[in-house]
């Protein structure tokens, strides 16, 4: 590959993300996330992609942009220009999807999306996913968009690499765990809550979410480092997974934020019990290196058919109530 073909400013940009790869260390999540994030910028796309191969389907394990909603979102891999894509173990371009008979026509109107490329994630000599960039447009693409594509598909192959050394399942597990906590990311809860929300469709059956944001990270982190910083995120994960039930996940999504889904509800009253216990569990005394740390949260939910029944309203309606609380709570009371 000739990268004299890109120009300047892209190759810094590109290296750039290889220094921010860097300093992610071994969080194949983060970096994901972070590939997504600025090839879409690099690309002037609308939108980027990591699918992995998972049980014979493209699960959406980082996405940036137009792509952002779809994370956790599990695809079949005929008939699509991924599926090609893998099977060939080239670079796929499509310009103008009307023309396309490579791809799902209908999925591209559902999303606006008129063109797109597809790189294959080689790692060990096996395919293991996609890096996809999307465009509104059409005709958006060209031949250096593909370069970029192959140097970006690289920084997370080689990260891959490490996680397959030891088996496929350690390949999964960084792709959906937090490095830091150990508890599912981003990418694993919205997979988990678009199967919880599916099933519950279909059994009518109920089922609730929580937002959660950690109060005072940042003071933590400005009084007593960034090593406490980290060690109150690992607290409070573990003091919220130890006052759950076993079909509840914890998640985090990022920073300060978590996600929980509860399982199973009965009547919104159990929920709210339930916060008041994750309350009290989290701000009990927490001791780092001699020091007494203030640990609190502001805690939010949502409940599936009572405040709505698709993702994206009930994700709002949990964020909503989470800052409603941080807003004007007064003490300890951490209830909607």
């Amino acid at each position: 590959m000739n990268q004299n073909s890109i120009s300047n400013d892209k190759l810094l940009e590109i290296i750039k993300v290889q220094t921010e790869v860097a300093q992610q260390g071994m969080d194949l999540g983060n970096i994901m996330d972070l590939v997504t994030q600025r090839t879409k910028l690099i690309t002037n796309a609308d939108g980027a992609s990591v699918e992995l191969i998972e049980n014979e389907e493209l699960v959406y394990r980082a996405a940036s942009g137009m792509a952002e909603r779809f994370l956790g979102l599990r695809l079949n891999m005929e008939n699509s220009l991924s599926g090609e894509c893998i099977n060939m173990r080239i670079p796929l371009i499509s310009n103008d999807i009307e023309s396309d008979d490579r791809v799902n026509k209908e999925a591209c109107r559902q999303i606006g999306l008129n063109s797109m490329i597809v790189m294959p994630l080689i790692c060990m000599n096996e395919v293991v996913g996609v890096l996809k960039v999307l465009s509104s447009k059409a005709g958006h693409f060209n031949d250096d968009d593909i370069k970029v594509l192959e140097l970006m598909s690289g920084l997370i192959a080689a990260e891959m690499f490490n996680a397959m050394k030891n088996g496929e399942s350690e390949l999964f597990y960084k792709a959906t765990h937090d490095s830091l906590t150990g508890i599912s990311n981003r990418s694993l809860f919205y997979d988990n809550l678009r199967q919880r929300l599916s099933h519950a469709s279909r059994k009518e059956e109920e089922f609730g979410i929580i937002s959660l944001d950690m109060d005072g990270l940042k003071e933590i982190n400005d009084n007593y480092g960034h090593r406490a910083g980290d060690a109150a995120i690992k607290e409070v994960a573990l003091r919220i997974n130890n006052t759950l039930h076993e079909t509840d996940t914890v998640s985090r999504l990022g920073g300060d934020e978590f996600g929980i889904i509860i399982a199973k509800i009965e009547h919104s009253d159990e929920i709210k019990t339930l916060i008041k216990q994750l309350d009290f569990e989290i701000t009990k005394s927490f001791e780092f290196e001699g020091q007494e740390i203030n640990l609190r949260a502001s805690i939010g939910y949502a409940l599936f058919k009572e405040d709505g029944i698709e993702i994206d309203v009930l994700i709002e309606k949990a964020d909503k109530s989470m800052y409603k609380v941080k807003r004007v709570r007064k003490g300890h009371e951490n209830v909607r």
